[in-house]
Formats: structure tokens, sequence, C-alpha cells
């Protein structure tokens, strides 16, 4: 049997993120089902997305030691089947343990997973060979865009044409995804970042200059992505009145193509593009993205302002990663999993915020949006620092 090469590995990371997009995205579209079938309060949806993002973001706190020590292998494979657990599963807990109980231990299994994939997948990459380290980052995380819009594209046409009781089948089959590459990653060949000896890896990391700005980055960049892509199916299907599959493809799909086409777009021509400026306009645009989906007349031109938000927010997590990387050199795993956990409190508290700000206000989520668009603004402040601090390094 021919030995895998790196291309394999690579090949598998790119899988890694579609899985870890099937867990993030596929749930949401189950929301507004969740809410009429188990009669669930918006607080408690909210609560599901927590239970998601604050176990991958307890994860991201917790793993990186355990990559260093054990190395990548065994912590990507557990990934890969915890997210296959939780999707198989969830149509079998909520019968077995109760409603909400079941939903929540499904999609925190899942969040297990979520949490493992993002702490090594990009550092797997980022160890591979490459000539263009930011080029690779950003085309290994448009896969989870990719993945974000398969998931939404594909479900909403088995929803549309199985009813939404085939969500228990489909929910089986995308478990199937994870599941499969977990056995790929047991043969792909594997490097690892070097990293600083002894037991203060992570503290050494958050002793770097510079640290605290791009993990202020990351929590934004998480922010200003979930608080949009895990409202806009509910939001389009509640709040604006059209029928859920036009809602799911004109929302959150549309949102992943988007987002994804930006980071195809940086991969090939970011060489000639400084990351800073590109971050700190698309920032700008982001805010723009919000306001339109708030302050719009007409449903189809708030859902426009999904999409923007989509091609704003593309190059904010990957960028932030890869402008890490180049400044901080020697941050190792440690790095690459303490940004990880800003970017999941991003994902956690921005929609979770969101969420209980328009149950707050008769469950208007232009409201929550509204709030939302604080984190892209407060990214365009930070990447204009970036950008400052840069200027003056090449000055010297």
């Amino acid at each position: 049997m021919k030995k895998p090469t790196f291309r394999a590995t690579v090949n598998s990371c790119y899988v890694g993120y579609i899985s870890q997009a099937i867990v993030n995205n596929f749930y949401p579209l189950l929301f507004a089902l969740f809410q009429n079938q188990y009669r669930l309060t918006l607080s408690q949806i909210s609560f599901l997305i927590i239970a998601n993002f604050g176990v991958q973001l307890l994860v991201d706190l917790l793993a990186a030691p355990f990559a260093d020590k054990i190395g990548y292998r065994p912590l990507v494979v557990s990934a890969h089947v915890l997210c296959a657990a939780g999707l198989i599963l969830l149509p079998v807990l909520p019968a077995v343990i109760g409603p909400y109980a079941g939903l929540l231990t499904a999609i925190m299994l899942s969040g297990v997973g979520g949490g493992l994939i993002e702490v090594v997948i990009s550092p797997i990459v980022e160890a591979c060979p490459s000539d263009n380290k930011a080029a690779a980052m950003s085309l290994l995380h448009s896969f989870y865009c990719w993945g974000q819009a398969g998931v939404v594209l594909l479900s909403t046409f088995s929803f549309r044409f199985f009813g939404l009781a085939a969500h228990t089948v489909v929910s089986v089959l995308w478990g199937l995804v994870p599941l499969g590459n977990a056995f790929a990653f047991l043969r792909v060949p594997l490097n690892t970042l070097p990293h600083p000896e002894g037991k203060s890896a992570p503290l050494h990391a958050v002793k770097q200059k510079g640290f605290a700005l791009f993990f202020l980055m990351m929590l934004c960049a998480g922010a200003s992505e979930l608080a949009m892509s895990q409202w806009a199916s509910a939001f389009a299907e509640e709040g604006l009145r059209v029928n859920k599959a036009t809602g799911d493809l004109l929302g959150p799909c549309l949102f992943a193509v988007f987002m994804g086409a930006a980071r195809v777009f940086y991969s090939k021509k970011g060489e000639k593009i400084r990351l800073s400026s590109y971050m700190a306009g698309s920032s700008a645009l982001c805010v723009a993205g919000y306001a339109v989906t708030v302050f719009a007349p007409h449903p189809l031109l708030s859902l426009c302002g999904c999409m923007i938000c989509g091609l704003a927010v593309g190059i904010m997590w990957p960028g932030t990663f890869s402008m890490a990387a180049k400044a901080i050199p020697l941050g190792g795993t440690s790095m690459f999993a303490l940004l990880a956990l800003a970017g999941d409190l991003g994902c956690t508290s921005g929609p979770f915020l969101a969420g209980q700000l328009s149950a707050a206000f008769g469950s208007d989520l232009r409201v929550g949006f509204a709030f939302a668009a604080v984190f892209p603004l407060l990214m365009l402040t930070l990447a204009l620092v970036r950008r400052r601090r840069e200027n003056r390094e090449n000055d010297r």
C-alpha cells in the first residue's frame, strides 16, 4: 500500500474543518423545530449555543498541554469520533434521557470534538511543508465555509423533499463524515510545531509581545461571525416571515459561500495585500453588513446584509492566526490553542448575548444584531492598532 504524503494530511485537515462546520451549523438549522417540537424558549435555544461553544472553549484551554505531550494524532482522531458521536446520537438521546437533556448532551459531545479540531488542525497545517503559510491557512479555513454551505444546502433540500422529520436520518448521515476522517488521520504523516520546553508553554505564549492584541482580535472574529451565522436561519424564518428553505439558502448558506469566497480570494492574492489593512477594511464592511440587516426595510435586503457579513468576516479568523504565527514564531501549539480559546469565547458570547438581548425585547433578533455590530467595530480598531505597530517596526 502506498504511503500517504503530506498532501493527504492537508486534505484530511480540509475534511476536519468540514466536520467542525457540520457540528457548528447543522444544529442551528433545527432551532425553530426544537423550539416548536419541544416547546423550548429562545433563552433555552441560546443556552444550546453556549453549550456547544462553551465546551469548545474549555477544550481549547485544556487540550494544548496534551497535544505537546502525546502528539497530534490521538487528539485529532478522538476529535472526529466525538463529533460523529454527537451527530449520530442526536436522534436517540432526546427519547432516552429527555428532550432538552438529550439535545444538550449530543451538542456537548460534538462540542468537545469541535474544540479539539480547532486546537490541532491549524497547527498540523502550519507544520506541513509550505511556501506560503498565510495562503495555506486561509485556504484551510475556507473549507469550514464550504462545509457550512454544504450542510445548509444539502440539509435544506432534504427537509424540503422529505420533511423535517428526516432530520434524524440526516444527522446520522452527517456523522459519517467525521467518522470516516478519523480513520484517515490514523494513517497520514504529521509534523509538530516547535515549542518552548517545560510546563510553562501556555504562559510563554501569553507573555509574548502582541499576544493580547491577537487574543482580542480572535474574540471579535468569533463573535462577529457566529452572532450572524448562528441566528441567520431563525431570523429569516421567524423575524422576516420567509419560509424555512428560502431562509436557510439565502441566510446561512450564502453567508458561508461569501465567507469561503473571501478566504479563497486571500489564499490566491494574499501575497500582494497587506493583511492588517485588509482586515481593517473587512471589519468596516462587516459593520455595514450588520447595519443593513438591522435597518433594511425589506426582508430580502436584510438577508443581503447577512451575505455582506459573510464576505467581511472571511479573513478575520485565519488572518489573525497568520499574523500571530508570523509575529510569535515560537508560540507553538499552545498559542494556537489560546487563540482558538479566544475565538470560541467570541463564538459563545456573540450569539448568546444577541439571543438574550433579542429575548428581552420581544424576541426581536434585529436588536441582537444591532448589539453584535460592536464586535466588528472593535475588530476595526484592533486591526488599525496592529497596522500602526507594523509601521513602527518597519521604520526601525
